[in-house]
């Protein structure tokens, strides 16, 4: 890991704003992908084709000059990210956006132990820690008994967060080796292609007697009033299936995964996927703006994003003791 860990000395102050930009918007992931009323499998399929072909249009000639065993490495790749989303959105369905976004947070401690067998590297046991600690942290979030469909949307959520350690710690190994574009595009069509070979399957299965469906629905998401922003948007009538996947498409996809992409040249996986343990802090937040329901912020909510960002913010003293005392033992040798 000392390639990525020389990267991270070279990411700028506005390089960790950047990051923090867009673990905000991805906090809003979650709850665009509740609103949507068509199954995950689907709404993700949407996403990942819309995703790819806008992307396209901006990948330069000179761009796409690259060898077909890396190309078929990113499809592979993209294959995991659109495992990664289904399961991430049907935890948000079945269970609610805060037991899915809990679930997604124990990313960081898979990664401590995935990202070191990729790179031949021992694993940090601080890594460990951290991870453990940001897991005790969710759970004073969401201490409470927890009934059959939210235990389905944890356990869908933490395979969602291994899936995203695993993704993650292969684009850390690929991300020189291509345009940031280039790279989202071909993972973009490495998940569609992976839904739509899986569609059959899925279809049998899955569905029932009901059949895939990728009808979107002309249906309107009304917020709580009382805010004059709310009530515009209240009176426009909207089909949100069609509003909500453009969303998660061009901003959530297109906009944050290539930048991500690009942020991991200079960061290494396991800083940027501590950082990434903040979505839920900002997610919860953010369904307690939009949903007056089951969201509640008390005391518990605090505690657990006090220790989730003492968390993120030692990581860096963490890792320059850890340098530094291997540069002593280096110097005894």
């Amino acid at each position: 890991m000392d390639r990525l860990d020389s990267t991270s000395s070279s990411a700028s102050i506005f390089d960790y704003l950047k990051l923090h930009s867009i673990v905000l918007i991805w906090g809003v992931t979650a709850i665009l992908g509740k609103w949507v009323t068509i199954p995950a499998v689907e709404t993700v399929l949407y996403r990942t084709l819309i995703s790819a072909i806008v992307l396209a249009f901006f990948v330069k000639k000179n761009e796409w000059k690259i060898s077909s065993k890396f190309i078929f490495q990113l499809l592979f790749t993209g294959m995991i990210v659109g495992a990664h989303w289904i399961t991430f959105f049907a935890a948000a369905k079945v269970a609610n956006v805060s037991i899915c976004l809990v679930g997604l947070s124990t990313a960081s401690l898979w990664t401590a132990f995935i990202e070191p067998v990729f790179n031949k590297k021992k694993v940090k046991l601080y890594e460990v820690f951290l991870g453990l600690v940001i897991i005790g942290g969710l759970y004073v979030i969401m201490k409470a008994d927890l009934e059959n469909d939210m235990i389905l949307g944890l356990i869908l959520g933490v395979i969602s967060a291994i899936l995203a350690a695993l993704f993650s710690t292969i684009n850390g190994k690929l991300t020189h080796l291509a345009e940031p574009n280039t790279i989202t595009v071909l993972e973009m069509s490495g998940a569609s292609i992976g839904i739509i070979l899986f569609l059959p399957f899925y279809s049998v299965y899955f569905t029932g007697t009901e059949g895939i469906d990728i009808v979107l629905k002309n249906n309107t998401v009304y917020f709580q009033e009382g805010e004059w922003f709310f009530d515009v948007i209240n009176s426009i009538y909207l089909n949100t299936d069609i509003v909500m996947i453009f969303a998660l498409a061009i901003i959530c996809t297109v906009y944050t995964y290539s930048v991500s992409i690009e942020l991991l040249r200079r960061m290494t996986v396991f800083v940027t996927n501590l950082t990434i343990n903040l979505e839920p802090v900002y997610g919860i937040v953010l369904a307690a703006i939009f949903f007056n329901e089951h969201e509640k912020m008390d005391s518990s909510f605090y505690i657990g994003a006090a220790i989730i960002l003492l968390s993120v913010l030692s990581y860096p003293i963490f890792n320059y003791t850890n340098k530094k005392i291997k540069k002593k033992k280096s110097k005894l040798k």
